[in-house]
């Protein structure tokens, strides 16, 4: 399958060294990104016939983002807010790929040791079989309890389990209980997320820096809270490590500004990652992932194309994905976007630069198209549109 998308006004690559393309056009190829660059006519590649062209008309093409932080159980519902197809809509918010912070809201959620790796490699074999929408789901993240070995992180990652949950939602609250277990995932290859700041389920403490400090875990989990942030103090002292510094949609805003700004002074923007921490008590909450990078480019001032680097190419970075940049060779999850109508922005990049969240015109997934306009966003200004060859979402325009 060969398909071209032409007339893109920009090209958001998802890559922070350089986020900004110059080139108006994307050839995929057997559900890759073949080139990027200007004029394209179909001749790059394998060449051969197209099978499909999509007219951009001047839209701007972000990579699909990310959510680095959700909490999926398994299909596509989530009893904490009795909600079907919470990430099929989702995608209608340019959202491709979904990293699990580990399937807490599982009724009756296994504790002990055999049952929580059962849990984990269901969950990841269950996402690895279904993907709600075309939706990209890392899913089989367990919850650590006190009394796992080494040998238990690998027979989970033999299993196919690549993730460990927030550390903090179960029986391993503190650093000293969760460094040995942190450092036995990150031997089998494992990715970890510490949860920080208050309580966000029952049963669960507030973490404060110290806990992460010891561990060194990959990522800290929603460093402005989720929703109950950590201190100003305890914030700067996390961020200025090397670790992953994850910022949510379901956090304290205030704090997600402090811990950008901290970023900053650090030289530590290629760090900063993006998520919902959805579904949770605040809510479902499918346009969290846009909300975030309109949040942080007009209130904290940063560039619109390096906000789109922390949903996209930066959490690919951590989470070793094929996805999040539009460059050759990466799978190719497109979203076409643009500024809302009414908008006094021109384009989508102008639109976070305001605050105005860009609406969604279409959505591709290894190069299909899956949605046309998004029901969610408001009203992209201008719509892309298939102009050669078929697709699913011929009917949403």
């Amino acid at each position: 399958m060969r398909t071209l998308i032409t007339n893109l006004g920009a090209i958001a690559t998802g890559d922070i060294a350089a986020p900004l393309a110059d080139a108006d056009s994307i050839l995929i190829e057997d559900g890759r990104i073949a080139a990027v660059g200007n004029g394209l006519d179909g001749d790059a590649g394998s060449g051969g016939p197209l099978d499909q062209t999509i007219d951009a008309r001047g839209t701007t093409a972000f990579p699909g983002l990310i959510d680095s932080h959700a909490h999926p159980v398994l299909g596509d519902f989530t009893p904490r807010q009795q909600t079907l197809n919470f990430i099929e809509s989702g995608l209608h918010g340019g959202v491709t790929t979904v990293m699990s912070a580990g399937e807490v809201h599982v009724p009756g959620r296994p504790k002990d040791i055999v049952g929580l790796k059962a849990l984990a490699i269901v969950a990841a074999k269950a996402y690895g079989n279904l993907r709600p929408a075309g939706v990209k789901v890392r899913a089989g993240a367990p919850i650590l309890e006190l009394g796992l070995e080494e040998q238990d992180f690998a027979e989970m990652a033999a299993a196919g389990v690549s993730l460990v949950g927030e550390i903090g939602l179960g029986t391993v609250k503190t650093g000293e209980q969760a460094a040995p277990m942190v450092a036995w995932a990150k031997r089998h290859g494992m990715i970890v997320t510490f949860h920080t700041g208050g309580p966000s389920i029952a049963g669960s403490n507030p973490i404060a820096a110290d806990a992460v400090l010891e561990a060194r875990p990959h990522i800290v989990g929603h460093v402005n809270g989720g929703t109950t942030a950590m201190s100003d103090a305890d914030i700067e002292r996390v961020v200025n490590t090397d670790m992953a510094i994850e910022i949510v949609h379901c956090g304290n805003g205030r704090a997600a500004l402090h811990a950008l700004r901290a970023a900053q002074s650090a030289n530590g923007l290629d760090r900063v990652i993006i998520g919902n921490d959805a579904p949770s008590g605040t809510g479902v909450v499918p346009l969290g992932i846009l909300r975030v990078l309109a949040h942080l480019a007009s209130l904290g001032g940063v560039d619109p194309g390096l906000a789109v680097a922390f949903a996209t190419g930066n959490t690919a970075r951590v989470h070793k994905l094929d996805v999040g940049v539009i460059a050759p060779g990466r799978a190719a999850d497109i979203a076409l976007v643009d500024a809302p109508t009414g908008s006094s922005a021109s384009t989508a990049l102008e639109a976070l630069a305001l605050g105005d969240l860009p609406g969604v015109s279409m959505v591709l997934i290894d190069g299909e198209v899956k949605i046309g306009r998004s029901r969610n966003t408001p009203p992209a200004a201008r719509a892309a549109e298939i102009a050669g060859g078929g697709g699913p979402a011929a009917a949403g325009h």
